[in-house]
């Protein structure tokens, strides 16, 4: 923490007047997810920052990629749209060379025996195979935005439309109701038949499959590290096809599929609790329409009525259909104990700022684990 603390204090210092150009600000934000620097500190110092040229939704787009964390995201969601009146960055060959520092070298931490990582890998399956059992029934609001790149390069998403919905939880079954779209108030709009890419299984199934000793799930130690200020224990995994229940639905074809898939688990070091998945999906039969799915889901500590408990923070979907690229992500906001409010409410700035997008050409993509 002392380590990270000084970086950000030169990121302070460095940044006096609280100005970047978007060159620095990718500096800063490479050399943050390099160092593993708190997620939450990071984003106080973007809070606290004013940009002097315009973030694009493509540079938006790659910096998230990086690997920063849900505070950093929002935080630089944030500056792109406040940002948006600016002018364009300058060519790389105009702009300054933000100045040189010799960050501190990483923190390394000792990696636990193969026996210790045996017995942290159960434990981490106990917490796992009980995450549901310990879950009160709850209300929470989810938005999702649903962006897609016709050109395939990763470099031209545009946001096709933003979906404000009620999820429920209640007897370790989620539910949704779509409340708005576009910032429009609909009723009687369907989750499932909202088209486009949608998710759900983020309380609980994905986490309980992957550990289930049913799907015979394969574990790797990765390392030691850490993740959003907390150190954490990291495994690999792989589900094969034959053992997942994984689907993928194909709603113009009609199709669905199952897939295996692999990817890595974040686990505290101090209680075993999972603060971060990815899954890649893998065996996708090769005249299937859509040929890659990724998923990656962050969970965070939530208090409910003044009880502690880790529900999931945000979750973000890539997949490809020919050249078609559709990247999602929603974030889960005012938890509350199921029955204590049934009303959905959207009062933040971002959501009066968005426009209504044009929906053609959304690949149809579901995923049901």
């Amino acid at each position: 923490m002392k380590r990270a603390c000084l970086l950000l204090m030169f990121a302070a210092a460095l940044f006096a007047q609280r100005q970047m150009t978007v060159a620095q600000l990718t500096g800063f934000i490479k050399s943050s997810v390099e160092q593993k620097l708190d997620d939450k500190e990071v984003a106080e110092v973007l809070k606290k920052t004013q940009l002097t040229e315009r973030l694009d939704q493509n540079t938006l787009g790659q910096l998230m990629m990086l690997g920063a964390g849900p505070r950093t995201s929002a935080a630089l969601r944030e500056l792109s749209e406040t940002s948006g009146r600016l002018p364009a960055p300058k060519a790389a060959s105009d702009a300054p060379a933000p100045p040189a520092a010799a960050a501190p070298p990483p923190r390394t931490y000792a990696t636990p025996a193969p026996e210790e990582q045996k017995q942290i890998l159960e434990q981490i399956r106990d917490y796992a195979m009980n995450y549901t059992e310990n879950l009160p029934n709850f209300i929470c609001d989810q938005v999702t935005r649903r962006q897609m790149d016709p050109s395939g390069t990763g470099n031209q998403y545009r946001q096709m439309d933003k979906l404000q919905e009620q999820l429920t939880y209640f007897d370790h079954k989620e539910s949704y109701k779509v409340m708005a779209v576009n910032g429009q108030m609909v009723q009687n709009k369907d989750h499932n038949k909202l088209g486009g890419a949608t998710s759900s299984g983020e309380f609980g199934s994905v986490m309980g499959e992957i550990f289930a000793p049913e799907t015979e799930t394969e574990f790797q130690y990765a390392r030691l590290g850490k993740l959003d200020g907390r150190i954490v224990n990291e495994f690999d995994y792989r589900v094969r096809q034959p053992l997942s229940h994984y689907s993928i639905t194909h709603e113009g074809s009609n199709r669905t599929i199952i897939a295996g898939y692999h990817g890595r688990i974040w686990a505290t070091r101090d209680s075993n609790t999972v603060m971060r998945i990815t899954l890649e999906c893998e065996d996708i039969p090769h005249d299937f329409p859509i040929q890659e799915v990724s998923l990656d889901l962050w969970y965070d500590v939530t208090k409910i009525e003044n009880q502690e408990y880790v529900l999931p923070l945000k979750w973000e979907l890539h997949s490809r259909e020919g050249k078609y690229l559709v990247w999602n992500s929603a974030e889960f906001a005012l938890y509350r104990k199921f029955g204590t409010e049934t009303s959905i409410t959207f009062d933040s700035d971002e959501d009066s700022k968005d426009q209504k997008k044009d929906e053609a050409g959304k690949p149809p993509v579901k995923k049901q684990p």
